[in-house]
């Protein structure tokens, strides 16, 4: 007998859950790995890089280049210590981030880029890195983030003035050349609750009509000393706060800006997001994530649309692993590693999916992005928990698939997935019917730009089902 299969469509959370992966604190650890972790695909991967083409030492990393025993705190050199950007005016889309964004969309996410420029550069490198993001569909550009702070490069050689006027400058070009783009903004918002106005507001103003998202960064602890100096009570390197403070603020930003839209409510989001264990310790730190993202739920807070969760490995302790010392390629788990795993497939933090009509093949899937994707349904009945379950296909098709809560990823150059880990910490108590659902994201991470709507959408005609393999007992008894 046939399967039937159904039209699914993937959505939007109610609040998105993005998360970090490499920053000056970390490297990049591939999306294999982190999905076998944590069992379910993000709303975004973010990544962190900067962009001073026209600085000394330029394209390496400044800790590298500019190394120097006088340095002692993480943004003391002449340019922002993230990995550099090797697109722009003068590079090319063959290195970083771009071999990481390919990963990233191939892997059923999109990609949140936060990247810092000189505010000096002219439009053509502008609008050379509007173009480099063309072919990633719809991913998030987080411009010279926590804007009215002192410590980022572009705020030390320019005013908040200037550093307000090239957001938009910025804004308006990536509008024209890759309107794929949505712009975010990422500024202090309302850090005194006592007051009513945000910080710099003045200067920032204008920044927030012209962003797509609104963003704040809170760290509910933070060693800011970090590596140079150890947190200690008593000294000066080091905050903590409490959930409730972090949650109000963030509401009260969202007002503000709120406001100074003419009362007209976008996307706000938390850009980074966490509690420091340097400061709280591992197992206060996986509390206060958790209390937060409670809050969340309990207020049904539908203003807030999302968060990045900062981030995955981290040398310091900022991190759902902590990077191995003796070998960075090790990630050591934490306590929060397991809190964050139950967060993240609370059906308050999932995306939607809304079952459709039946179907037959061949099917065209659509990939528009994480929040917006058409894929297929196969209903699968079980008589008991499984003791063999696997899918086999016989074409390069890249897929994104999904059964009892755990999702697996399937490359073009695999040919048999192997079901059964979605059974291992959730086994069936009985007989019941499943779903399996398919997606196809764009296999090489970009979209086709010849077709008429490639900005936005990717396109996988799939002719038949795999081979779906179902065994309740043992090859031999």
């Amino acid at each position: 007998m046939e399967e039937k299969i159904y039209k699914i469509h993937m959505g939007k959370a109610k609040c998105a859950v993005d998360l970090g992966d490499g920053s000056e604190r970390g490297e990049y650890v591939d999306q294999d790995y982190i999905l076998h972790k944590l069992g379910r695909p993000h709303r975004a991967i973010s990544l962190m890089y900067c962009y001073y083409p026209l600085d000394e030492g330029w394209p390496g990393r400044a800790s590298v280049v500019h190394a120097s025993p006088d340095v002692s705190f993480a943004w003391d050199y002449p340019y922002d210590d993230y990995f550099t950007y090797k697109g722009g005016l003068g590079g090319n889309t063959e290195g970083e981030p771009f071999t990481y964004m390919r990963d990233i969309r191939a892997h059923g996410q999109d990609v949140n880029l936060t990247l810092t420029v000189d505010p000096h550069v002219s439009d053509e490198h502008l609008i050379k890195i509007a173009e480099d993001l063309r072919p990633f569909g719809r991913m998030f550009l987080r411009i010279n983030h926590e804007a009215t702070g002192n410590w980022f490069s572009f705020n030390k050689r320019c005013s908040y003035q200037e550093v307000a006027d090239f957001f938009v400058r910025f804004c308006k070009i990536l509008s024209e050349h890759a309107p794929n783009v949505s712009k975010v903004v990422c500024i202090g918002g309302i850090e005194d609750l006592s007051k009513t106005e945000m910080e710099k507001e003045k200067e920032f103003a204008q920044t927030i009509p012209a962003a797509d998202v609104w963003s704040v960064d809170k760290y509910m602890a933070l060693h800011w000393g970090w590596p140079y100096d150890v947190a200690e009570r008593g000294g000066n390197s080091h905050s903590r706060g409490t959930v409730k403070d972090t949650f109000e603020k963030t509401k009260a930003s969202f007002e503000r800006f709120k406001y100074l839209n003419g009362g007209e409510a976008k996307p706000m989001t938390m850009a980074e997001f966490n509690a420091d264990g340097d400061v709280t310790g591992a197992y206060e730190q996986a509390e206060m994530v958790k209390e937060f993202c409670d809050m969340v739920k309990a207020e049904k807070a539908d203003w807030f649309t999302g968060f990045t969760f900062y981030q995955f490995r981290d040398r310091g302790r900022l991190g759902l692993e902590i990077e191995d010392p003796n070998n960075a390629g090790c990630g050591i788990e934490q306590p929060l590693m397991q809190t964050y795993k139950e967060i993240i497939h609370d059906e308050w933090f999932m995306p939607e999916m809304t079952t459709q009509e039946e179907i037959q093949f061949p099917v065209k899937l659509r990939w528009g992005g994480a929040e917006d994707a058409e894929g297929i349904a196969v209903p699968i009945h079980f008589e008991k928990n499984p003791t063999f379950c696997e899918v086999t296909f016989d074409d390069d098709s890249n897929i994104m698939m999904e059964i009892n809560g755990k999702w697996f990823y399937k490359s073009p150059k695999a040919k048999t997935i192997d079901l059964m880990s979605a059974f291992f910490e959730k086994p069936l108590n009985g007989e019941c019917d499943l779903t399996l659902k398919l997606f196809a994201p764009p296999a090489s991470g970009e979209n086709d730009l010849s077709v008429e709507d490639g900005l936005y959408n990717s396109y996988t005609t799939i002719d038949k089902l795999p081979d779906i393999r179902v065994r309740f007992e043992p090859v031999e008894l």
